[in-house]
């Protein structure tokens, strides 16, 4: 069994079913199908959940909805009509502008999109719908609750073979709809392929998988085409976005390889993600490259602090006192450095360096700005050797000065920092010499 998840451009227009339609009957272990509400068509256009978010606010401050509300319905009555659907979906227009009128919750009017989406694709593919609402349940603290989860999805998989779920939202224990974070459809996807047990969870978008590099400062780089989900879980927490970071875990702790799938190019291999792939010695020592900008480090200088007991300990204090997430903690014999985002200490910058100095007890705290992370990413580096050395040689070649060494202590990824000027040179000259 396959669970494949289409994401917005995958359903964005009847154009867009087609394909959907043509992929689903291409295999017939495609049997439970998720999908996010309808996306742009093109970019000028807008996402139907983002107007859908337009619309609660509108209510909030008692501005007409109108042309909003106009401008979902004539893209789902548009798709409908074009594919010549039975479905009377202005039935369920109707009686959701009247709840409008009557008061709603954002999350409920949000999860209209996938919900009348799913209704005109489940129709199209002759598939029965479910409601997510029926299946994917949340405990009050809003952590999906598997165990029900588990027991109301495997009952509909008892009445139904096949069927077609709205992603993005669940129910309350008090049957209140619950939206996910931006993106959550992923995690449905996730969720369900887990439940089922599935061979595989397909995740079906506008890209033919991931990419070694940012195709925005790498002209047509190479395409992964088998990541573990530690190598991505590195990648993405340094920017490179292609799934839904928490649609990982579910399917993840049973083994289930997740393929990332181009809707407009099913032909395409697309990447796949897996716990474990077996070394070859053939395959480029590092998977990708991912980076982020405007980072900023602050270095305490102490003698001795590296032997000094729980001066690491202070610092760190420091930061949670202001809620301020770590990224990297470089250290030395009489130093140690703490790397955040700039925008997490714009407004106590300053103030967070004194109490740094009061609670270490340091010489001096050093504020270096405008610094760039790049992440050097491999599961092959681990057993290589000279990596560390070919990566500082290139960049000390091209003129780019390193401000900070990080390695991740699995040995399958390098942090380098540099100046936010050197950031977009930095990351080609790398992938000109790995890739």
């Amino acid at each position: 069994m396959k669970v494949c998840k289409f994401g917005g451009s995958s359903v964005a227009n009847a154009n867009q079913f087609r394909k959907v339609k043509a992929i689903v009957e291409n295999d017939p272990e495609r049997k439970i199908v998720i999908t996010s509400a309808a996306g742009k068509e093109q970019k000028s256009d807008n996402k139907m959940t983002d107007l859908l978010y337009l619309i609660h606010a509108h209510l909030e401050y008692s501005v007409s909805y109108e042309s909003l509300f106009e401008m979902v319905s004539s893209k789902l009555i548009g798709i409908r009509n074009e594919l010549g659907l039975s479905i009377q979906i202005e039935e369920k227009l109707d009686a959701l502008k009247k709840e409008l009128k009557k008061g709603i919750s954002k999350d409920y009017l949000v999860s209209r999109g996938e919900y009348l989406t799913a209704l005109l694709l489940a129709d199209y593919l002759g598939y029965p719908f479910v409601d997510a609402s029926e299946v994917i349940c949340f405990h009050y603290n809003g952590n999906i609750d598997m165990a029900n989860t588990e027991k109301t999805l495997l009952a509909k998989m008892n009445e139904h073979s096949r069927m077609v779920i709205p992603g993005f939202y669940g129910c309350m224990p008090d049957g209140q709809i619950r939206v996910m974070t931006r993106g959550g459809s992923d995690i449905t996807g996730s969720v369900a392929a887990r439940i089922v047990n599935a061979d595989v969870y397909e995740n079906w978008t506008d890209v033919s998988g991931i990419l070694m590099a940012d195709p925005r400062i790498i002209d047509h780089p190479k395409w992964i085409d088998v990541v573990t989900y530690a190598e991505l879980r590195e990648l993405s927490y340094m920017g490179a976005n292609v799934l839904h970071e928490d649609a990982i875990l579910p399917v993840k702790e049973v083994n289930i390889p997740i393929i990332i799938k181009n809707t407009n190019a099913p032909e395409d291999p697309g990447t796949m993600i897996v716990d474990v792939v077996e070394h070859d010695e053939k395959k480029n020592l590092i998977t990708g490259i991912s980076g982020k900008t405007d980072f900023t480090s602050y270095t305490m200088y102490r003698q001795n602090s590296s032997s000094q007991v729980g001066v690491l300990k202070s610092a760190l204090e420091v930061f949670e006192k202001y809620q301020i997430s770590v990224e990297h903690v470089p250290t030395g014999i009489d130093n140690f450095s703490i790397v955040v985002s700039s925008s997490a200490i714009e407004r106590c910058k300053y103030e967070i360096a004194s109490n740094l100095k009061i609670a270490c007890q340091c010489d001096s705290v050093k504020i270096a700005e405008n610094i760039s992370l790049i992440a050097i990413v491999g599961r092959n580096m681990a057993s290589q050797c000279g990596a560390g050395g070919r990566l500082f040689n290139t960049l000390g070649q091209h003129g780019i000065n390193i401000r900070m060494i990080s390695q991740g202590s699995d040995e399958i990824s390098i942090f380098v920092g540099v100046e936010n000027k050197d950031f977009k040179k930095a990351i080609r000259v790398i992938y000109d010499e790995f890739c």
